[in-house]
Order: C-alpha cells, then sequence, then structure tokens
C-alpha cells in the first residue's frame, strides 16, 4: 500500500512520536537533559528535512525509533539519546559537521556521533556483505565509547524491523551480517530481547518459509500454553500467597530462531520440542532479602512439581558476566511434561531486560551509563593485538560472544568465569598473562592433569609454573578463550623471530662460503625459489634447519645458470617483488594435512561437494570404499555427516610441514657419571630448542643405556642433536629407533 499522508499530517505525527519517545525512557530525565534533547531532535528535523525513506515516509522516524530504542529498550540516558537522534546527522547532511557538533552538544556527544558516523560509512562502502576487516574497524570503535556499539545495535533493530520495502538481494546481506555480528553482541551486552528480535528477524528474511512455518504454529499452540500455564499456576498460587509474595506468573515462548535452531541440532520437528516456553516467576523483594527469597519459591515449586537435578541453573549465587541474574529449574509439570521455571526479582528482571544500563542502575545508582565503561575493559584484550589477520580477529571475538560459562575457583578459593570448554591454560592465562606463559601442569581437584583437559563448573584449579617453560605451537589446539590465543601467538612470533634472527647469520655466513653477495636482491630471488612470502620465513626456515645446506647449493647453481637466469628475469619483469610484511603470519604458508590428536600424515582425497583449499577449516570422513575424504567445515553435507555418523569424522586441518614437531625415540649407551642425566637434558632443551617427551635412563655397574623421546622439525635438527649429544663425555654410541 502506498504512502500518502500530507504534510500537516506528517509534522504531526513526528511530534506524537517525539513525545511518546520522551514519555518512555527507562533512566529519569533532567529539566535540562530534556531541553538539549529537544536541541538535538531540532537538529535532526532540519538536517533531514528532505529525506524519506523507501517507504516514502519522512526519514526523521528512522531517528527517533531509534532514540526510542536506545532510551526504553536498552534503557540508556540523555547522552544516549541525543546521539541516536543525530547518528546520521553528518553522514546525511552537508548542513553540520562534527566541530557544530562539538560546539553545540560538547565533546562527548560529538565523539559518539563521529563513532557512528565511522560505522556507517564501512557500511556504505562496500555493496557486498561487510567484510572481517571491517567488523574490526567497527569492534575498535569499542575504544572510544560502548555507546557507540550499543546505539549501532538499536539503529540495526530499527532498520531489520523496516526492511519490507527493500529489494531482496540487500535484505539477505544485512540479514546476514545481522546473525553474524549484531545478534552475538547484543547478546554479549545482556540485551536479551534484542538479541531474540535480531535472530528472528534474521530467519524472518534469510529463511521466510521456516520462519512462517514456525510462527504459525507457534500462534497455534498459543492457546494450549495459556491452557498450561493457568494448571500451573494454580498449583503454587495458594502457597506463594500465602507467603505474602508479591509476585506475577507469565509465560515466555522461546524465539522462532532458537525453535529452529533445536530442531536442526536435534533432528526432530516442532511437535516434538516440549520446551517450547518457559514460566517465569518475577517477585518483589528488598535487595538484601532477594537470594533468600528465590531459594523459598524454588522450595514452594520443588514441593508442587518433581525437579530434573541435572537442570538446575544458579545465576544467582553467581551472575554472568553480562550481570544476568536468574534461578533456572526444569520440573515435571502438568500432563507429565518438562517445563523451565524461571525464578527472579523485579530488579534481577529488569537487568535480563535492558542488560548493562539497568545493572549499573541499581549498583551505582547516580552514576548512569559511565558504568557501562568497565565492561568495555572486558572486551580489550581482543583488541590488544594489532598483528593478528581480520579473520582470526574476528573469529576470537565471537568465541567471548556466545560462549555459554562455568565458574572454576583457584586454591584460595576465588572464584572465575570461563567459557564452556575452556582448559587449565585458559585458566592460567585467566589469572595473568606470565602465569599463562610459565603454565607447565595443572592439578584439577587435586589430580594432575594434561593442559588440553577440559574443565567443569566447580573445578578446583590449580597453576604449576615453571620459568623454563614457554609456549608451544600446540598449545593453540586447546586453547579455547580469546585471551589466551592471542598471548600464545604473540609469544611464538618472538620465539620466531630469534630463531630467524639465527637463521639470518646462518645464511650470511653460508652465502659466503658459496661466493654469493648477501643482499636484499639475492634475499628476494631465494624467497621466490622456496615458494615462500617474506624474507622473515626464509630466515626462520634456515634457523631451525627446514632449509639445508644442499637446497642452498642447488640455488647457486640454478642461479648461475645463463638460461634459467634469462627465463627468470623475463618472468619476474611483470611480478611484484617480495617484500617483507610484519605482519603475515609464518603459518600462511599451508602445505600439509596432519588428521587426528598426533597429527598424523595419512592418505586422503579432497570432497569435490566443497573442493577444500590449503588453509581452509577443514575435517576427515571416513566413507565406506573411499578411504578419508577431506570436506570443508562449512560444506552443505557436513551437518549431516557429522550428526549421523560422528563415529567415523576425525579431525584434520592444515599445517606448515616446517613446523610440525616429529617425535624420535633415541637410544642411548655408555658410561655411567654423575650429573649425565642433567648434561643430557640441558644441551636437549636449551641449545636446541627441542621438547623432551620422555626420558628413561638406568645405570649398573658404572654403564648406562637410556632411552629419549624428543620432538624435532626436520631431519638436519635431528643430525645436530646427534652430533652434540655425542660430545658429552661418557656417550658412547647415539642411534635413532623406530618410535
Amino acid at each position: 500500500m502506498a504512502y500518502t499522508a500530507t504534510l500537516e499530517e506528517e509534522n504531526k505525527e513526528i511530534a506524537r512520536r517525539y513525545k511518546k519517545m520522551l514519555s518512555a525512557t527507562y533512566q529519569h530525565l533532567s529539566k535540562t537533559d530534556k531541553e538539549m534533547i529537544r536541541k538535538a531532535f531540532d537538529v535532526a528535523v532540519d538536517a533531514h528535512k528532505d529525506q524519506r525513506r523507501k517507504t516514502g515516509e519522512p526519514y526523521i522516524y528512522h531517528p527517533i525509533a531509534v532514540a526510542s530504542i536506545v532510551a526504553n529498550e536498552i534503557g540508556l540516558g540523555a547522552t544516549s539519546i541525543m546521539c541516536a537522534l543525530m547518528h546520521d546527522v553528518v553522514e546525511d547532511s552537508e548542513a553540520y559537521t562534527f566541530e557544530d557538533i562539538e560546539g553545540l552538544f560538547g565533546e562527548t556527544v560529538a565523539k559518539i556521533v563521529n563513532g557512528l558516523t565511522k560505522i556507517s560509512r564501512l557500511n556504505k562502502e562496500q555493496e557486498v556483505s561487510i567484510q572481517a576487516e571491517n567488523f574490526r574497524k567497527m569492534l575498535l570503535t569499542l575504544n572510544d565509547d560502548v555507546r557507540v556499539i550499543l546505539i549501532k545495535i538499536a539503529d540495526r533493530l530499527h532498520n531489520m524491523q523496516t526492511m519490507d520495502a527493500m529489494p531482496h538481494h540487500k535484505q539477505i546481506k544485512i540479514s546476514s551480517e545481522t546473525l553474524y555480528i549484531y545478534a552475538p553482541l547484543a547478546h554479549r551486552l545482556g540485551l536479551y530481547n534484542i538479541k531474540t528480535e535480531l535472530e528472528d528477524l534474521g530467519l524472518k528474511y534469510t529463511e521466510p518459509e521456516v520462519f512462517n512455518d514456525i510462527l504459525t504454529k507457534i500462534k497455534e499452540s498459543k492457546e494450549q500454553q495459556v491452557e498450561y500455564i493457568k494448571a500451573f499456576t494454580q498449583s503454587v498460587e495458594k502457597t506463594l500467597d500465602k507467603e505474602n509474595f508479591d509476585y506475577v506468573i507469565k509465560g515466555r515462548t522461546k524465539s522462532i530462531y532458537s525453535i529452529r535452531k533445536k530442531m536442526l541440532n536435534q533432528g526432530v520437528s516442532f511437535d516434538e520440542i516440549y520446551d517450547k516456553f518457559a514460566i517465569r516467576i518475577i517477585y518483589s523483594s528488598e535487595l538484601p532479602d532477594e537470594k533468600f527469597n528465590a531459594w523459598k519459591i524454588y522450595s514452594i515449586i520443588t514441593d508442587s512439581f518433581n525437579p530434573n537435578p541435572n537442570r538446575l541453573r544458579d545465576w544467582i549465587s553467581q551472575p554472568k558476566s553480562t550481570g544476568y541474574e536468574s534461578l533456572h529449574i526444569t520440573v515435571m509439570g502438568p500432563k507429565g511434561r518438562w517445563v523451565e521455571v524461571q525464578i527472579r526479582s523485579r530488579r534481577m528482571d529488569e537487568i535480563a531486560e535492558k542488560g548493562y544500563a539497568a545493572h549499573f542502575k541499581y549498583k551505582h545508582g547516580s552514576e548512569k551509563e559511565s558504568g557501562l565503561e568497565n565492561w568495555l575493559n572486558k572486551l580489550k584484550e581482543t583488541l590488544e593485538n594489532p598483528d593478528i589477520n581480520a579473520v582470526d580477529f574476528v573469529e576470537q571475538f565471537k568465541l567471548n560472544l556466545y560462549a555459554k560459562e562455568i565458574y572454576v575457583f583457584t586454591p584460595q578459593g576465588d572464584i572465575k568465569s570461563l567459557p564452556k570448554g575452556s582448559t587449565p591454560l585458559d585458566f592460567a592465562f585467566a589469572i595473568h598473562t606470565d602465569v599463562g606463559m610459565m603454565c607447565r601442569g595443572a592439578k584439577v581437584n587435586g589430580k594432575l592433569v594434561p593442559l588440553s583437559h577440559t574443565l567443569s563448573s566447580g573445578d578446583q584449579v590449580q597453576i604449576i609454573t615453571s620459568t623454563s617453560q614457554k609456549p608451544k605451537l600446540s598449545w593453540l589446539d586447546f586453547a579455547q578463550t580469546a585471551r589466551a590465543k592471542s598471548k600464545i601467538k604473540a609469544a611464538l612470533k618472538e620465539d620466531q623471530k630469534l630463531v630467524a634472527n639465527d637463521g639470518k647469520e646462518v645464511l650470511e655466513r653460508k652465502l659466503r662460503h658459496l661466493k654469493v653477495p648477501f643482499n636484499e636482491k639475492t634475499v628476494n630471488e631465494l624467497v621466490s625459489y622456496f615458494k615462500l612470502k617474506t624474507s622473515h620465513d626464509l630466515f626462520y626456515r634456515l634457523g631451525n634447519g627446514g632449509i639445508d645446506n644442499q637446497q642452498l647449493k642447488n640455488f647457486v647453481s640454478q642461479r648461475s645458470n645463463a638460461i634459467y637466469n634469462f627465463f627468470k628475469n623475463t618472468i619476474r619483469r611483470g611480478e611484484k617483488k617480495p617484500t617483507e610484511n610484519k605482519n603475515d603470519e609464518l603459518t600462511d604458508k599451508f602445505d600439509l594435512l596432519v588428521f587426528g590428536k598426533d597429527d598424523e600424515k595419512l592418505e586422503y582425497k579432497l570432497a569435490q561437494c566443497c573442493n577444500p583449499i590449503p588453509g581452509d577449516k577443514v575435517f576427515g570422513f571416513v566413507t565406506v570404499s573411499d578411504g578419508i575424504k577431506v570436506h570443508k567445515q562449512n560444506c552443505p553435507n557436513a551437518i549431516s555427516m557429522q550428526s549421523q555418523f560422528a563415529y567415523r569424522v576425525i579431525s584434520a586441518k592444515w599445517i606448515d610441514s616446517s613446523q610440525q614437531e616429529h617425535k624420535v625415540l633415541l637410544k642411548l649407551t655408555g658410561i655411567d657419571h654423575m650429573g649425565l642425566v642433567n648434561e643430557v637434558t640441558h644441551i636437549i632443551s636449551s641449545n636446541m630448542n627441542v621438547n623432551i617427551y620422555n626420558i628413561n635412563i638406568s645405570g649398573g655397574q658404572s654403564v648406562f643405556t637410556g632411552q629419549i623421546t624428543v620432538g624435532i622439525k626436520n631431519n638436519d635438527q635431528l643430525k645436530k642433536l646427534m652430533q652434540k649429544l655425542k660430545k658429552i663425555d661418557g656417550i658412547d654410541k647415539i642411534s635413532r629407533l623406530n618410535s
């Protein structure tokens, strides 16, 4: 239906929407606040006076709607409302600059509007879906003010609510972005209502048939739901009234998106999902009695209905890191059906609805929005590392968004919150970076466990450290948190720089011996010859023995060949000269596929359905007659294979073969003397950067035999190690056994 309002009708509607927005604000607004908001509104009306939305409506409807979401649903104060009203002013109008905004409203407002404008420009620069680099830039605006992201989420929500007039390809693009980053961000900020609406609207445009089918079925089952809540309520109302509780009981239907997710994960139909809604009991209470009253209501509920002991979730004793507090229990309700019951005070309910705005209203009183800055500190760890590539940046950021939490204890009894699936290594880095770097082992509930051990809520964890311990490449396989992963990568890079520095000296010495000048031209030729990306890669491989003398001699003989030289120069005229790039990851050279926990080399074929290439995230699938087929993790067939034939799925990953570690078993024999074992281990770990996995030396009547399992990267490194060990006084023979 076409839009047909007159100018007079529009002006009345603008005034009505503005007044409605002001009357529904969550925070208390002073007279001065209202005057400044009015001033911001007048600027926005003036800036957008000639603009229309795709529907034909005045553009000013959009800033008012965003301000309403900010003021009521997120619950922010005057500063954020002003910024929401003016979030598109500088971007869409030549009449106002940032200097104008700062002059009229001060530095804070101008800074937030500037942050919102930067994000807006990112969206418009690319017609295709926003890439990881742009998400990174957007998230970096968190350093300016967390309110930038909160207002951006409100902006995105209103755009999603009013997207019907947009072309289909734009609906898909915007919905995909929303599901990828904005919904997880809203979740992490404790904005559960907004997160739910963003997910449902995302599904509405990406899978409209599925969305409409579930929506219809929810509407059809609404009457049954009301009846069920009535039957449940009758069983507990009398007792709650008798105890003089001031409360409300209401039902909350699960979101369409979460029902769809459950149907996919469990392989069931809509009718087979029993927990499509939860019952929520919201009670009034003085702050000191809140916890006591929650458990009192719990007792009343479980007197009437049998609880499922495995489904108790106590976020009152230990709130989520988003500030969320609630007591969740699952009981066998009327008609023999499991039903989730959420018990929370009115304060807790406000925090669940409004997120941090409500949390800090109760916690800090007059501080209002300023408390939000505390949340920023928790996210800065992901923003700390400028060297990390953009895709990893977003993936690491998302690790901390949707992760369910566990609560573990230090030996002193302090509690730490970690994402579900975390290991002792994550715990060590959560305590302090230095503890993580020196982490040698861990005790969980008094027992020694490997660093890959998965922690559970309630575990007490003690970290064992050693000053000689250094991070290893294998740590990245079982570290789960963004903090641990980024710190390990940074430490590995530092180690690689040291090896590369040694390699540079080795190359200079060897080229001098081969009578080849050591200069930028030669280094670039070597980088090209060995198919590497940077000179840093070249020096690193020389430092760890990945490139040996014979390979260098082969390079020199080809270099001196005039015909090779002619063709090489002809081909290279159009090529870009390799240059040093400090941001290049050494692991960008993927040339080997390994399987399982032990990184085994196995025969395999690449699946044609998804055509994985080196560097893709992949898994192996053991077929009945065609060996191992390698699929991308996002292969269209991945979900069905992993759910139906999980026992035939094996982990796989692409690696850089020059960084792979091979376990080698060495046998030593000789004449025993004091301190021999110490000399052997010192040479292996100190001089060669080689890991010792197992050592067994026994002696008798002055003769000893020993077996040592070491991790080495290549044959050249092994030869050097054996030569150094043979020089130890008393060692007679060293041989390699088939391990």
